[in-house]
């Protein structure tokens, strides 16, 4: 199956060389589970020509916010919603989570709350939990029409977003393992509330159900949609 990755950030220079880009982290999330992959740099005006290109979609995070003047949003925008319309699977993850809400009808902004950084806890709809890394201060505030919120937690109300059998989408990011977030406080932490930095540090050992969510990603873009 072959999956086409939508880039919408890059890895910091300084821990790239050591962690690999965005893509990079969504292919081993997903190694050995047959998919083949194809990066389409969207940050840089770069769009697959249709939406069959790919069996299935995958936006990634970005240090942009959705809602920014960036000449390459509104055709990322306007890709997503032709492969919503076809009916092609679509992850979306943090900015991804995002981008893919608005797109369809929803609303991001900068959470007035404040930051979510480090392994975080969220309740899914079934009342199990599940810990994984976060890191943003943007949210989706109104939900797109067809969406429904499958996890959340008390600071991010719309965390986990299904549409139906044709997107899935979740703020905090299982493509990041405890390696690479510890680098990017290094690389990024500046632009942290000092507080918030330390205590993500602080929790830096919690134990993540990312291999969850690999499972998950797979069983949706698999998912026999022919009836």
């Amino acid at each position: 199956m072959r999956i086409g990755i939508l880039q919408t950030g890059r890895s910091p220079d300084e821990i790239i060389g050591k962690h690999g880009d965005y893509d990079d982290m969504f292919k081993r999330l997903l190694d050995g589970r047959g998919f083949e992959f194809e990066t389409y740099k969207a940050l840089d005006s770069v769009l697959p020509q249709s939406v069959r290109d790919a069996d299935g979609w995958l936006i990634t995070g970005s240090k942009f916010g959705a809602y920014e003047d960036h000449d390459w949003i509104p055709p990322l925008e306007n890709f997503l919603r032709e492969v919503f319309d076809a009916g092609v699977p679509i992850v979306g993850v943090c900015f991804g989570h995002q981008i893919l809400a608005q797109a369809l009808g929803g609303k991001v902004e900068k959470f007035s709350g404040g930051w979510a950084v480090g392994p975080s806890d969220y309740v899914k709809t079934d009342g199990s939990k599940e810990t994984i890394m976060a890191w943003h201060q943007d949210q989706v505030t109104v939900l797109p029409e067809g969406a429904t919120v499958i996890g959340s937690n008390d600071f991010c109300e719309n965390a986990m977003l299904a549409y139906g059998s044709t997107a899935l989408s979740v703020q905090p990011h299982p493509e990041f393992t405890p390696e690479f977030f510890a680098d990017l406080l290094q690389a990024r932490g500046d632009v942290l509330p000092g507080d918030i930095a330390q205590d993500a540090k602080a929790r830096m050992d919690a134990a993540l159900t990312s291999k969850d969510y690999a499972d998950r990603f797979e069983e949706f873009f698999k998912r026999d949609r022919s009836s």
